[in-house]
Formats: structure tokens, C-alpha cells, sequence
């Protein structure tokens, strides 16, 4: 029997009984769409977090306060619960740590602002002139606090273009107007570019105010609650972690690593962490999805075993008229991996308009790969192979005399 007879046979026999054939594929219809279009989402959301992450500034290092739970295990306390780090802290970074370009502190907080009748609650940062550099924050109408704001205590702020739409209306422009924060005026003067991002990382939403106003009048002392570093390059971003936890472990008095009562992070180090959690989602839910192949493998099989009893007599007929124990095991293989191939193509064509549909309404850009493509055919095609082997060898150990005689 030649490759053309077998692809012929195959045909005939997957159309004899159609519904039966798309009931058996569609447990792997099922499982690869499932597959597919969770590693879509999954590397979607990585490549979202990472692009969010990257947005926050260039060669990144991050210092927090925090404090050590365990042998060398380090956890943060929360932005602005802990008083570890002070102004002073940022002054001896920016002048002691070579190879960094800028540094900004920051005292943030969240606090209840009121503007013209209206009122929102939202991220209060007090910082510095060298904070839009820092932080990838650029200025759409306005400007930014400057040094003499800072050290005359002005009452200024910047608002992002979420708190600016809140606060004063859609399409607004509100340089000069007033707001209130605290049962304090502030005066409007300047409103920043939309980035997009959610929750606490959201940018848009946010109010700049200058740091020393935030810690007289809204945090009472003169800490900070993080401390913002630009690295003059990638390559020195290692040093310069080193260089600063060094530095702050010396001011703070602290001889041990490990009872740190801070910690520094890059901008590398915050991506890796959030990739490596998505990952382990990602791989997680492909996992339950895969259960579902082996569901549609088993059907597969059920089926499969049904047809060679259902065949017996025409398995017999074929060995009575030469066809050896290869060319039935074949013929019966063939079909089963016909099933899990086209299984597999409206699979991957189902993951791939899931996939779409995520990216339209979660806004989440849901990529399919090459990789997870090749991936789910390759598992189809095992599964082909695997599940429709003991049939096939079955069938291809059928004694003709006994099979001719089957009723």
C-alpha cells in the first residue's frame, strides 16, 4: 500500500461517520486553542509588565526602604511606611556614587484632593526638578517643580492628565487654577504627557508637588519613601547597586548585609522578578489546559478501538488479500493522526481568535508565537502517535481466518 492509497483509505474512513470523527477531535480542538491562547496572554501580560516597567525611566536603580524577615531574605515594608531612608541619604548618593547621571527622591502618599466642586483620591509624590529626567516623565503644558519651588516651599503641583480630567474635565487645561490638598492650596502649573499604566503604577494619575512641601505638610519628617537613581549606562548599573548599598550601609551604621533596613533595586531586577511570576502562571494554566489533550487523546483512542472492532471483517479481507501487518498498523496510525493534525489546525486557529479577543477587550497584546504553534502541533502529533498506537497494533495482530469469521 503506497502513501497515496493510505491518505485515500484514511479519508474514507474518518468521513464514513463525520459526527463521531468531530466529537473525537474535538477534545483536542479544545485543549490546543486552550494551550495556545494561554501562552499568548501569558507572554502578552510579561511584555506588557516589562514595557510598564521600562516606561518608569532608563538604567533604573531603585532604593526602598525595608527590613530583613530571615537570613538574607529582604522584604519591603511599603512605600511610605517605613522612615529608613531621609533626604540626607539621596544628597551623599548624588554626591558620593560615580556614574550616575541623576537622583530623586521622593515622598509619596495618598491623600484626598478637591478642586472647583470636585474631588479624587489619588497619588500625592513630593519630589525634585531632576524627577522628570529620573523617571521618564515628560511635560505636556507648563512646567515641572524647579529647585527654587523646593527650597522656598512653594505650593505648586503637576498634575498627570488622568487627575487633570478628574479634577477639572476632559480636555481642560488647568495651569493656574487652584487645588487643595490637605486643606492646603496648591497652585496648578504644569500637567504631564499620558503613559498609561494601572493601579499604583498608573503615572497619569498623579499630583508632583515639591519634596520639601510633601514632608513639612503632608508626611511631618524628612523621609523619603523611595530614592530614584539614573545610571549613566546599562553596563554600570551593577556597580552603582553596589556602590549605593555600600554607601547606606555605612551611614546607617549597619555591618551585616543581611539586617539592611533598606533595599536596592534595578530596573532589570523588578523585570525579571515580574517575568518570572507571570512564567509561572503562564505555565500553570497551560498545564490545566493540557489536561484537556489527554482527555481529547483518550476519546481518540476509545474511537479508534471502537473502528477496528466495527472493522474486524474488512482488517480480515485486507491480510486474506496480502496486505501485511505493517500496512494495517499504518492505515490505522494514519487516521488517528489525521484526527489530532486537524485537531490541532482549528486549534491553533481558536487560540489564535481568543487570543484576539483578549487583546481587544482585557487591552492585554496577546501574542501568539511560533514557538507555542510548533508546540501544539508537536503535542498533537505525539498524541496521535501515542494514543493510536495500541489500537493500531491491535488491529495489525488480527488473525484474518478468525477476523473473516467475526459476525
Amino acid at each position: 500500500m503506497n502513501i497515496q492509497d493510505t491518505f485515500e483509505e484514511t479519508f474514507l474512513a474518518l468521513t464514513v461517520n463525520k459526527l463521531r470523527s468531530g466529537l473525537t477531535m474535538l477534545g483536542i480542538i479544545i485543549g490546543i486553542g486552550s494551550v495556545v491562547a494561554m501562552i499568548a496572554i501569558g507572554q502578552g501580560a510579561q511584555n506588557s509588565i516589562a514595557s510598564s516597567i521600562q516606561s518608569i525611566g532608563s538604567n533604573l536603580v531603585l532604593v526602598e526602604p525595608g527590613f530583613t524577615r530571615g537570613v538574607g531574605t529582604q522584604v519591603s515594608a511599603g512605600r511610605g511606611s517605613a522612615t529608613t531612608l531621609t533626604q540626607e541619604d539621596a544628597d551623599a548618593i548624588a554626591s558620593q556614587v560615580s556614574n550616575i547621571t541623576a537622583v530623586a527622591p521622593e515622598s509619596d502618599g495618598r491623600h484626598q484632593v478637591t478642586a472647583k466642586g470636585t474631588n479624587t483620591n489619588t497619588q500625592i509624590t513630593g519630589t525634585v526638578s531632576s524627577y522628570p529626567e529620573v523617571r521618564n516623565v515628560q511635560i505636556d503644558t507648563g512646567s515641572f517643580i524647579t529647585d527654587e519651588n523646593v527650597q522656598n516651599l512653594s505650593k505648586v503641583a503637576v498634575l498627570g492628565p488622568t487627575t487633570s480630567s478628574d479634577l477639572f474635565g476632559n480636555g481642560s487645561v488647568p495651569i493656574g487654577q487652584m487645588i487643595r490638598i490637605n486643606n492646603i492650596d496648591f497652585q496648578v502649573v504644569g500637567i504631564t504627557k499620558s503613559k498609561g499604566g494601572t493601579a499604583a503604577g498608573n503615572q497619569d494619575d498623579a499630583i508632583y508637588i515639591p519634596i520639601s512641601v510633601a514632608q513639612k505638610f503632608l508626611a511631618g519628617n524628612d523621609s523619603v519613601s523611595v530614592i530614584s537613581i539614573e545610571a549613566s549606562s546599562q553596563g554600570a548599573m551593577s556597580g552603582v547597586e553596589q556602590a549605593v548599598t555600600n554607601l547606606l550601609l555605612s551611614r546607617h551604621n549597619i555591618s551585616d548585609p543581611t539586617q539592611a533596613d533598606f533595599q536596592v533595586l534595578s530596573q532589570q531586577d523588578i523585570i525579571n522578578t515580574a517575568s518570572s511570576v507571570t512564567d509561572t502562571f503562564t505555565i500553570l494554566l497551560a498545564s490545566i489546559a493540557g489536561i484537556s489533550l489527554v482527555v481529547g487523546g483518550i476519546g481518540i483512542m476509545n474511537m479508534m478501538l471502537t473502528t477496528v472492532t466495527e472493522r474486524t471483517r474488512e482488517i480480515g479481507l485486507r491480510k486474506a488479500i496480502g496486505a501485511t501487518a505493517r500496512d494495517i498498523n499504518l492505515q490505522f496510525l494514519a487516521e488517528s493522526f489525521t484526527l489530532t493534525f486537524i485537531g490541532g489546525v482549528i486549534g491553533v486557529l481558536i487560540g489564535w481568535l481568543i487570543s484576539l479577543g483578549v487583546t481587544q477587550l482585557a487591552h492585554i497584546a496577546a501574542q501568539v508565537s511560533l514557538e507555542s504553534i510548533l508546540l501544539a502541533f508537536g503535542v498533537s502529533t505525539a498524541i496521535g502517535i501515542i494514543f493510536g498506537y495500541y489500537p493500531a497494533q491491535r488491529a495489525s495482530k488480527l488473525n484474518p481466518i478468525e477476523a473473516l469469521r467475526y459476525e
